[in-house]
């Protein structure tokens, strides 16, 4: 009598911290790794049978680079596959709309990165509001603190607008209040006042107007591509301070430029960018802004828990035929 064959799973780019969960999955599975470096070769890879038999699939942070975004075409690659889980909060790459039409359960790795991401806003916020990076630019060049050298302000009373108020958002409004920062917020929808954790909710036009610090904090999708551009800094307070730990295209980045360089913007704090990795050289120029090259979940502990997170997701998958935290677009999907 022949065994029986598991199922496969399917590893695409790459496990750093989580090598041993992985290789367990061998207790209920048949895991494969992805050999393709580019969407050719890994379509060329599928059409050859390697991945035949693959029920879910494990997709890392630098997976963009093998497949590109992950829509039908790579979907009809694999046309077995029934849960996709995704190392990450944000899951931009992925059509989900194409995933629910052929039926593939989507997950993320909700609130796992919120401590990690928050703690960056904060770095970036704190940074951008005392001007920081101009006088650490300068003290590398041997001067203590040079001509550059700018009074920055303190973040006690400032207020703190969140576009975004999700579980980074909500760690953000916690740890401003630490600061003695006053903060409000604007969202799909109020949240309830345990939720908002005494964060006030307003309408957008009155975030953009009354804020002194804007954080973005909401997720990339169709409805928030360029939700802050020309016409949205017009609305902004003098000198506001702007920072982005959520994903570059949400804010236009020219605008932004023009925005530092008339003045209206005094400085920022940049996490990601619109067309990473490129950055744009009017950013790059520009004393008054703090670039981080997208670490904000880059700690030892957050990629180590996410990849456990998600791999027990895969195992999910395979052992109850459900995910655990499906994205909410995908809320109405039911157990397989």
């Amino acid at each position: 009598m022949g065994s029986i064959q598991k199922p496969k799973v399917l590893l695409i780019g790459s496990i750093t911290h989580a090598k041993a969960e992985w290789d367990a999955l061998k207790d209920v599975a048949d895991p494969i790794i992805v050999k393709s470096t580019n969407r050719s070769d890994f379509l060329a890879e599928a059409k050859s049978g390697t991945f035949d038999g693959v029920v879910a699939a494990f997709r890392s942070f630098t997976s963009m680079s093998i497949t590109g975004q992950f829509d039908t075409e790579i979907l009809s690659s694999i046309p077995t596959l029934k849960f996709l889980c995704q190392n990450g909060a944000g899951y931009d790459p992925i059509n989900i709309s194409d995933c629910t039409s052929a039926g593939v359960q989507v997950c993320n790795v909700p609130i796992i990165a919120d401590d990690a991401t928050s703690d960056t806003a904060i770095f970036l916020m704190l940074g951008a509001l005392r001007m920081f990076n101009p006088c650490m630019a300068t003290l590398r060049t041997g001067e203590f603190k040079g001509p550059a050298f700018k009074l920055g302000h303190d973040p006690r009373r400032k207020v703190l607008g969140i576009l975004g108020m999700g579980g980074i958002g909500r760690e953000v409004a916690r740890k401003a209040g630490a600061f003695g920062m006053k903060v409000q917020y604007y969202n799909r929808k109020e949240l309830s006042e345990e939720m908002a954790g005494g964060a006030k909710y307003v309408g957008f036009d009155e975030l953009l107007g009354t804020s002194d610090i804007l954080s973005l904090n909401l997720p990339l999708n169709a409805n928030t591509r360029h939700i802050v551009s020309t016409a949205e800094f017009a609305k902004m307070k003098q000198d506001v301070v702007v920072v982005n730990t959520a994903r570059g295209p949400v804010m236009d980045e020219a605008a932004l430029v023009e925005a530092l360089d008339s003045g209206k913007v005094r400085s920022a704090g940049l996490d990601v960018y619109e067309e990473e990795p490129k950055i744009h050289p009017g950013l790059i120029k520009n004393p008054n802004v703090i670039l981080l090259p997208h670490v904000g979940t880059l700690t030892y502990e957050t990629q180590k828990a996410m990849e456990v997170f998600t791999i027990e997701n895969v195992r999910r998958a395979v052992e109850e035929g459900r995910l655990k935290g499906l994205v909410p677009e995908q809320a109405h999907m039911t157990k397989a």
